[in-house]
């Protein structure tokens, strides 16, 4: 297709995301980042307006503003809040008795689980901080040596191949538009 592909060895899609929109951050070059999915670990990566998430399904651009109306936390603490509540998708289920409304408190009162006083945990601290370490994703992947890299130019002829293998030239026709309206 012609998009950017990067190999996965020791971290996951996600891990690889969160690390190419943290460099794309740090560009002084970039406006803004998008990361086109509504996968809630991935709201730890938006900050202000400057890096947003975007869902397609919903049509809804989610910015700081918009992590705290649908978590009731800032995003840096999403972490901490999805090790109490769980991610099913991810494979941890969170700590039992411990909703979104009272981990949002929590969060809000005591900030992140490190900083809770020891009764509020109890036994269950460790587990806890073991859910937010599996929830906390890797900003640190060397994936590309600048932004340009990214850069989209256009459909290649591997593509080409492939719609015709496919028999899809609506695929092709799709392509050819996004290319066409990003130049």
């Amino acid at each position: 297709m012609g998009v950017a592909v990067w190999p996965m060895i020791e971290l996951e899609a996600d891990d690889a995301l969160a690390s190419a929109a943290h460099s794309a951050a740090a560009d002084e070059g970039v406006q803004k980042v998008c990361i086109w999915t509504p996968d809630k670990d991935l709201a730890q990566c938006v900050r202000g307006d400057h890096v947003v998430q975007v869902d397609r399904r919903t049509q809804k651009i989610r910015d700081a503003a918009g992590v705290r109306e649908k978590f009731g936390v800032e995003p840096a603490l999403i972490p901490d809040f999805l090790a109490l509540v769980g991610d099913a998708a991810d494979g941890y289920p969170g700590l039992e008795g411990i909703g979104l409304v009272s981990a949002a408190r929590l969060l809000g009162r005591y900030g992140p689980l490190e900083s809770f006083p020891q009764e509020i945990l109890g036994k269950r601290r460790e587990l806890a901080l073991l859910f937010k370490n599996l929830a906390t994703l890797r900003t640190d992947a060397r994936l590309f040596d600048t932004v340009e890299a990214l850069r989209w130019h256009g459909p290649t002829k591997a593509f080409d191949m492939c719609v015709i293998q496919l028999n899809d030239a609506r695929l092709l026709t799709r392509a050819l538009k996004a290319w066409r309206q990003q130049r």
